[in-house]
């Protein structure tokens, strides 16, 4: 018997639940509750001990608090459904954030009122309005889990509006910038790299899990199959791209295609000259014995590549939104841009470089005084 639910008298309820039988004594072993009110309200009782026995939570059921909960909602949801880096910020933000203002809160009690006081903690921290709702977003995620798994009757993250970040201006490299960039890159270990990532717009993960296998020279063109994330204490992890938006190809133009060339000559000549000790992992961009390469090399010689081109504070990651709104400059149509930059949807990259459209929308109105012989 699983549990059920009887009747002792109007608007009373008694749910009794199953819980097998003592290892030690080997009695059986059950779970009284009572319940004043309708049927529905103690079928739902019923379902949620239940669901909360399945699920093994070592608490009174009924009585789960919501640290619990979400120390269990990343051990057996978000570990195996998330990448290892979205993991590892979920939990920075769950053990630093809510845990501290929410985890004593019994989960079937936890109300608007006690998240809009988390979030309003969180920013008397000095903590920015971003991190705020990056806190409400896996609060909101995880409690929508709890709704489905019937621990709770309603998302009460869904009542509570959390704080809104200023936009931020993205910073963008114009032409000159660029250039500057690349000559400073030249004759160094990265050039290669930051040519294909000024050319691409591919992401750093994307760029550093590039493999051989996933280039065409004579097409050319590349298909990213696969991101690396460093992870600390584990190194370098690869893992599919997030969405099958972002495993997408990409059209290299001709002088892309010969500096990949020269690239690819430069690194077959260096696996020959270390012959075993080098580690073959096929990898386009790895370290000089042909390992996956650390993030934190990269940014330091970015940082040197920098200062030599003349340039304030700039992000290797500024090199994809150059791409991007050269390619806009240029007239390529965004739905393009997108599909190249591994968006979603064309709204993300309208919204995200809407400040270089009314330049263009200047210049696409101008040829019509033309065309009606207005001018």
């Amino acid at each position: 018997m699983q549990g059920h639910i009887r009747k002792r008298g109007k608007g009373s309820w008694t749910v009794v639940i199953d819980l097998g039988r003592d290892p030690t004594t080997g009695k059986r072993k059950q779970l009284w509750r009572s319940v004043r009110g309708s049927k529905r309200e103690a079928e739902a009782l019923l379902a949620q001990l239940l669901h909360q026995r399945d699920m093994g939570i070592d608490a009174p059921p009924g009585r789960v608090t919501v640290g619990q909960f979400l120390e269990r909602w990343l051990s057996d949801y978000a570990q195996t459904n998330v990448a290892p880096s979205t993991l590892r910020r979920y939990r920075q933000l769950i053990h630093c954030h809510l845990l501290p203002a929410l985890a004593g809160i019994p989960l079937s009690k936890l109300r608007p009122l006690h998240i809009q006081q988390a979030y309003s903690l969180i920013l008397a921290k000095g903590r920015s309005a971003r991190t705020a709702l990056h806190c409400h977003r896996v609060l909101r995620e995880a409690l929508q889990h709890a709704l489905k798994w019937q621990l709770i009757a309603r998302n009460p993250a869904d009542a509570v509006e959390p704080p809104r970040p200023g936009r931020q201006e993205i910073r963008t490299l114009d032409p000159d910038g660029v250039r500057r960039l690349l000559r400073a890159a030249d004759g160094t270990p990265f050039a290669a790299l930051v040519h294909l990532a000024v050319m691409t717009g591919l992401r750093q993960g994307e760029l550093l899990g590039l493999r051989w296998q996933d280039v065409d020279l004579e097409a050319g063109m590349v298909h990213v199959q696969q991101t690396a994330q460093w992870l600390p204490g584990h190194g370098v992890v690869f893992r599919p791209p997030k969405t099958h938006r972002s495993a997408r190809p990409v059209a290299l133009s001709p002088a892309t295609r010969e500096i990949l060339r020269d690239h690819r000559r430069q690194q077959l000549e260096q696996r020959l000259s270390l012959g075993p000790a080098y580690s073959d992992h096929d990898l386009v961009f790895a370290t000089p014995i042909g390992t996956p390469m650390d993030p934190s090399n990269l940014r330091r010689a970015w940082r040197h590549i920098v200062q030599a081109a003349g340039l304030d504070a700039c992000r290797f990651h500024d090199l994809r939104h150059a791409h991007a709104t050269l390619l806009l400059h240029q007239g390529v149509h965004p739905k393009v841009v997108s599909e190249r930059l591994g968006h979603s949807s064309v709204t993300i990259t309208l919204d995200t470089y809407s400040h270089v459209l009314p330049g263009l929308q200047a210049q696409a109105v101008a040829p019509l005084d033309r065309l009606l012989g207005l001018r």
